[in-house]
């Protein structure tokens, strides 16, 4: 651990960097976002043409809008993989996660149903022409990194970012962190762990035993904890310059980097303290 890096149980980098667990221990929970498990293009009066997935879905989320856009029994999808034969890289050791590309898909075809095969190819074939090209390569190579490090680095930004112009700042920290021997210590990767989806993590949570606990492991989870998107990627492979390792949105829009401790612990309390204001019943 870097030398100047306070106990563990101090440092918290979490999803959007909109909580965090101070020395005394507290949680404050920011206010989540609620993303609509599918959303589906319809004309008047018609059945759905095409299946659009959301920047930062996981696997899961996904077969979950196929097999309804498909009208399929609940996990039809998921146990298609194995006959889809999807075109991963080596290092994905069969998991799709990550390579999902998010985008608008068409559930017909030449006038035939669409299969959850067929949809999923579609959308890894998407992925490696996206993440395959040499601009991505060469950012990958640059930056030390295969190909599959740097979507699951995009994987974490389009997770933790709150905005897509945070998102260089955020691969940099991830980069800083990795660069020191630091854990990364993103609640992300836990809430990945966890299969859920919250700003409330707790000290117990930081503890489970799972390779996706970055407060516990060093160094990248083993596979991507979502399906980014092209900013995402970009922002992985380019980030921005700087020397940060802590990040928190104090308030939507005011996202504070900073190399400082005693810095972000100030953040954090600004943080607390408009939660807390918010949080008082009127008069």
């Amino acid at each position: 651990m870097y030398p100047n890096t306070p106990p563990r149980r101090t440092i918290r980098l979490t999803r959007r960097g909109r909580l965090a667990l101070i020395a005394t221990g507290a949680v404050v929970a920011g206010t989540a976002v609620a993303v609509p498990l599918l959303t589906l293009e319809k004309e008047k009066d018609t059945k759905p043409t095409s299946l659009v997935i959301p920047e930062g879905w996981r696997a899961g989320q996904v077969y979950d809008a196929v097999d309804k856009a498909l009208a399929l029994p609940p996990g039809s999808t998921r146990n298609s993989l194995a006959k889809a034969k999807l075109k991963l890289p080596n290092d994905a050791e069969g998991n799709p996660e990550g390579y999902l590309f998010p985008a608008t898909y068409p559930l017909q075809v030449s006038g035939k149903k669409a299969t959850p095969e067929a949809l999923l190819s579609f959308m890894v074939d998407t992925a490696d022409k996206k993440f395959n090209g040499a601009p991505v390569a060469a950012g990958a190579q640059r930056n030390a990194m295969n190909v599959y490090q740097a979507v699951t680095i995009a994987s974490i930004v389009q997770a933790e970012a709150a905005s897509k112009a945070d998102m260089a700042k955020v691969a940099r920290v991830i980069f800083n962190r990795l660069e020191r021997g630091m854990p990364l210590q993103m609640d992300s990767t836990i809430n990945y762990a966890l299969n859920r989806s919250t700003l409330r993590t707790n000290a117990g949570d930081t503890r489970i035993d799972s390779p996706y606990n970055s407060y516990q492991r060093m160094g990248l989870p083993p596979t991507p904890i979502d399906n980014p998107g092209e900013e995402a990627m970009r922002a992985a492979i380019n980030p921005a310059p700087g020397d940060w390792l802590y990040f928190v949105t104090v308030k939507p829009g005011d996202t504070r980097f900073t190399a400082d401790f005693a810095q972000h612990q100030r953040n954090v309390a600004e943080f607390n303290a408009l939660q807390k204001k918010s949080a008082s019943p009127a008069r």
